[in-house]
């Protein structure tokens, strides 16, 4: 049992922090817990700030993961708009840029990512634009609205999903789009370009140009506002805003400061933990988006920057915290919505890692199943337009089901029974 007498800090204000804080008092740990975040709105869920929230169908507190008055009611304590600038692991302290320091008994490093910048000329006037806080969304909002009025040219360099799904919005406010794009298709480095393709024509369907083979190298102006943006190939884009969606690197240098491990880089980087979420520093624990993972069911060190991780990520690390036995081996999941598209992606399928990709359904209806194998095992599957679909996909996954192709490229054969 834990004492009372403990405090455990949460540093990271989003879905991972508020969630293993809501954790710990339902497990009945009825020490301190203290969340610090540097940001001054209370913790959000960030799926809304790309979706239903950009989009203008939900309104700004449905983004939130508690009610304000929660936090109160739940003997949280919370120092919001504050950054933790060091971890002093011999003392157990953590100190805020304000001076002030606190101590812990376990410390939940929940830092997330931030998005990678373009570096290229132009990027400090006023029409470049990320997209990761609900700062970043109550802007872009408005951006879009202003162009789609005035049939204003968005410049979106980047055709991750992130990207996409801001495309999609900027389609439907009006806003005039383009996607500058290195590789062939988008989503290329996820999906490959066998299902790629498909997203390409949905926009393309949608008025989207895109422009792949190219990387912004320059945006022009004047007045500090945006008049174009060119590439490495010579083409200028007419623009008004840009767009940097060029994906998100994890926010490590606290835990680096301290002298934790961290994962390679050129594995995705982030903070190097055990199955429990543990990392080098047994009193010291990450999750969500920063976390590397490793993962028992994929033998390897996984980042995963996606909601349904920050979701049940901060829980596990809370029980953890707790001394409870925890091995965080959950199958990856996200999804997406697009126009009339929704989507749910299970597994992980890295470039190189398949041999061969096997879909059930119609990709002209954009009502399909795809998976990913290799040597006849399934490593991920995405059902697009096909609901309740995930609960077997997942299995077929992580009990490394080798189906028959037929079989499981055959509508009318249900998945369960391929789990044998």
């Amino acid at each position: 049992m834990v004492d009372a007498d403990q405090t455990f800090v949460i540093v990271g204000g989003g879905l991972a922090g508020a969630k293993a804080a809501e954790t710990l008092r339902s497990e009945g740990f009825t020490g301190r817990v203290i969340l610090i975040g540097d940001e001054r709105d209370h913790p959000y869920e960030r799926p809304p700030l790309s979706k239903g929230y950009l989009l203008g169908k939900e309104e700004r507190d449905s983004v939130f993961v508690h009610e304000p008055g929660w936090y109160a009611q739940a003997d949280v304590e919370l120092h919001l708009g504050q950054t933790v600038v060091a971890i002093d692991r011999a003392a157990k302290n953590v100190r805020l840029g304000d001076g002030t320091v606190i101590r812990y008994d376990k410390l939940l490093l929940v830092t997330g990512a931030e998005p990678r910048r373009l570096d290229v000329p132009g990027t400090d006037l006023a029409g470049v634009h990320h997209l990761r806080r609900l700062a970043h969304a109550d802007r872009l909002r408005n951006v879009l609205a202003s162009l789609g009025r005035d049939n204003g040219h968005l410049v979106i360099a980047g055709a991750g999903w992130i990207g996409l799904e801001i495309a999609a919005a900027a389609r439907e406010y009006g806003a005039e789009v383009t996607v500058v794009e290195p590789e062939p298709t988008p989503l290329h480095a996820v999906l490959g370009p066998e299902v790629g393709q498909m997203f390409a024509d949905l926009h393309a369907e949608h008025g989207v140009r895109f422009h792949f083979g190219a990387r912004l190298t320059e945006i022009t102006g004047q007045d500090g506002m945006v008049l174009a943006a060119r590439t490495d190939d010579g083409e200028e884009h007419p623009a008004h805003d840009v767009l940097a969606a060029i994906g998100a690197a994890p926010r490590t240098a606290l835990a680096e400061s301290a002298g934790l491990d961290l994962a390679d880089r050129a594995d995705g980087g982030g903070i190097a933990v055990d199955a429990s979420l543990r990392t080098s520093d047994p009193d010291i624990y990450a999750a969500g988006d920063v976390a590397a993972v490793r993962h028992a069911l994929f033998d390897t060190s996984l980042r995963v920057e996606h909601w349904a991780n920050a979701l049940n990520g901060g829980p596990a690390a809370a029980r953890a915290m707790l001394g409870k036995d925890v091995s965080y081996d959950r199958v990856p999941y996200f999804f997406s919505d697009q126009y009339d598209v929704g989507l749910e992606y299970s597994g992980w399928a890295p470039p190189g890692s398949y041999d061969q990709v096997v879909v059930r359904g119609d990709t002209g209806k954009r009502e399909f199943i795809a998976f990913w194998l290799r040597d006849g095992q399934v490593l991920a599957g995405m059902n697009v337009n096909v609901w309740d679909v995930t609960e077997p996909i997942q299995q077929l996954i992580r009990e490394g089901r080798r189906p028959d192709t037929d079989a499981l490229a055959d509508p009318s054969t249900p998945l369960a029974s391929l789990l044998g």
